[in-house]
C-alpha cells in the first residue's frame, strides 16, 4: 500500500480493523471520513450512540473511540504507512476527535504494526480465568505499552486491590437497582440474538458469560434483573488480577489517550496469551471513581479497570457494517 493512493477496498479494510475495538456496551460510537486530497482519516464521535444515564460526560464514549483510533493506527502501520495522528478537541465541533494522515513509511511508530495480528483475536471474555499469576516481565511490558500512549497502567495489590474489588461490588449492586443503568442495559443488550449475524451492535446473550456463583472477579452481569433461560453459573477467580488505566488530567483528549493506551495494552496482552474483560461499573458513579486512584500519590484519574488473566477467549461480538461508518471524500 505504501507509496500508492489506497483503494476503496483497502480503506474499507482499515476501518474494518478500527471497528474491531471494544466500546462501552459495544455501542461502537464512532464514524470515519477519509479525505483523498490529504490522505487523512478524520474520526468523529457518534453521539447518537451515547449513554446519557451511564456515561453523562461521554468519557466512556471517548475511551471507546480512542481504542478504535489505536486500532486504525496499528492497521495503517501494518500496511507500511506512518500514521501521523492528531487529537482534535475543538469546542466548536466536539464530534471531531482526531485525524490520522497517511505519511511516508520509515519514520517508525514504536512497533505498532507488530500488534496487528491481535486486532481480530482480542475479544472480551466474561468467563472464569485460572489463578496463574501474570509474570512480572509481562506486567511491565503492559505498563510500558500504556506509557507510550500517555497513560499509566497499575496493578493494585493487597489492601488497594481489596478496596477496588469492594468498590466494583458496590457499583454493581447500585446498577442492579438504578433505573437509568437498567435502561441502558435494556437498550444495548440482546437476549434474542443467538449469533453475531443477528445484530450489528450491543452485547448479545451468548457473550454474557456465566452468572457469577462465587469468587471475587469484578464481573458485570449484563442480564441485569432479567432471567436468561439456560444460562450457566460458575465460580470465578478468588484472586483476580486487575489493572487500572489512569491519566494525569481528565479532559476529552485525556480520555482519548486512555482509550488508545487501553487498546494497546489489550492487543499486547492478547499476543502474550492473556484474556481480558472490563469493569466499568465504578467509573459510572462519581463518588466511586475517586477511591480507585493510586493510594500512594493520591493523584491521577482512573479511566478504565481491566481484568486480565489466563482463560478462555471470549466470543466475537457484532460489528456495524463499514458502509455505515465510513465516508470517502475526494
Amino acid at each position: 500500500m505504501s507509496g500508492q493512493e489506497p483503494s476503496d477496498e483497502r480503506l474499507t479494510d482499515l476501518v474494518h480493523d478500527a471497528g474491531a475495538a471494544p466500546s462501552m456496551h459495544n455501542a461502537q460510537p464512532w464514524r470515519f471520513r477519509y479525505v483523498r486530497s490529504s490522505r487523512t482519516f478524520e474520526m468523529r464521535a457518534d453521539f447518537e450512540r451515547a449513554m446519557p444515564r451511564s456515561d453523562p460526560r461521554t468519557r466512556g464514549l471517548h475511551i471507546g473511540c480512542g481504542a478504535a483510533l489505536l486500532n486504525l493506527r496499528v492497521a495503517v502501520a501494518h500496511e507500511g504507512w506512518h500514521p501521523e495522528t492528531r487529537l482534535l478537541h475543538d469546542p466548536s465541533d466536539p464530534a471531531l476527535l482526531a485525524s490520522v494522515r497517511l505519511t511516508a513509511p520509515g519514520i517508525g511508530e514504536n512497533g505498532l504494526g507488530a500488534l496487528y495480528p491481535a486486532i481480530h483475536e482480542r475479544h472480551s471474555s466474561r468467563f472464569p480465568f485460572d489463578e496463574t499469576e501474570i509474570p512480572d516481565a509481562v506486567r511491565e511490558a503492559l505498563s510500558e505499552a500504556a506509557r507510550r500512549e500517555g497513560a499509566e497502567l497499575a496493578f493494585p495489590t493487597s489492601w488497594h486491590l481489596q478496596e477496588v474489588l469492594e468498590v466494583v461490588q458496590e457499583a454493581e449492586a447500585r446498577n442492579l437497582t438504578d433505573r437509568g443503568s437498567d435502561q441502558d442495559l435494556a437498550e444495548w443488550t440482546r437476549i434474542d440474538a443467538p449469533s453475531e449475524n443477528m445484530t450489528d451492535d450491543g452485547v448479545p446473550e451468548y457473550a454474557f458469560g456465566p452468572r457469577k456463583r462465587g469468587g471475587k472477579a469484578p464481573m458485570r452481569d449484563f442480564a441485569g434483573p432479567r432471567q436468561v433461560v439456560g444460562r450457566d453459573a460458575a465460580d470465578f477467580e478468588q484472586s483476580p488480577q486487575v489493572a487500572l488505566v489512569s491519566t494525569t488530567h481528565d479532559r476529552p483528549e485525556d480520555w482519548l489517550r486512555a482509550g488508545q493506551a487501553m487498546e494497546r495494552v489489550l492487543l499486547l496482552a492478547t499476543l502474550e496469551g492473556l484474556s481480558s474483560s472490563f469493569a466499568t461499573q465504578p467509573l459510572e458513579w462519581t463518588d466511586l471513581r475517586w477511591p480507585l486512584r493510586d493510594p500512594v500519590t493520591g493523584t491521577g484519574y482512573t479511566q478504565m479497570l481491566l481484568r486480565l488473566g489466563y482463560g478462555p477467549k471470549g466470543p466475537r461480538t457484532p460489528r456495524r457494517p463499514v458502509a455505515e461508518v465510513l465516508d470517502i471524500r475526494p
